[in-house]
């Protein structure tokens, strides 16, 4: 269900900024219990874990990569690394998701970053006709089709599993 405040945090304010500067609809929504893993949002949206787009930051060369992965799977980092000709793919720490996001760890959006982040986009969610994504913070997602993510985030495609 909808939270109903008037209080929305910057996060969120930020993604939904973000989503209408690139020409997106704003879709977010915003929910009184927390979905911070893909299946927690599932669960409260009615949809297949695998349509969740988990926002997913990892650290290459002292760098943010963000990876765009479907939720019924795991980041196959070797096989990225590989792809990419780069070296040891890392997940990030909680505070380096912070400092390059501005978003928290569960709460991680596609976009409303202080900077542009490298991004790949996980050609496995090309098979669902919508998509969920985290809006920046754990109450929050937003709906969106694979071929509109691509397009406001400029996301490589990758297969990433």
């Amino acid at each position: 269900m909808p939270k109903a405040t008037d209080s929305v945090p910057d996060p969120v304010v930020n993604v939904r900024s973000a989503l209408t500067a690139a020409g997106a609809r704003d879709t977010v929504r915003i929910f009184e219990d927390q979905v911070p893993t893909a299946a927690a949002a599932a669960s409260v949206l009615g949809c297949d874990v695998a349509a969740i787009t988990n926002s997913l930051i990892f650290e290459v060369g002292g760098e943010p990569l963000l990876i765009l992965a479907s939720g019924a799977a795991k980041v196959d980092t070797a096989l990225v690394a590989d792809q990419l000709g780069s070296a040891k793919i890392r997940r990030a720490k909680p505070e380096f998701v912070l400092a390059h996001t501005g978003q928290e760890v569960g709460g991680v959006a596609p976009v409303g970053h202080p900077r542009k982040i490298r991004t790949l986009l996980d050609t496995s969610l090309q098979k669902h006709p919508l998509l969920w994504a985290g809006a920046g913070d754990h109450n929050s997602m937003f709906s969106i089709s694979y071929e509109e993510l691509a397009r406001i985030t400029g996301a490589e495609p990758l297969r990433v599993r």
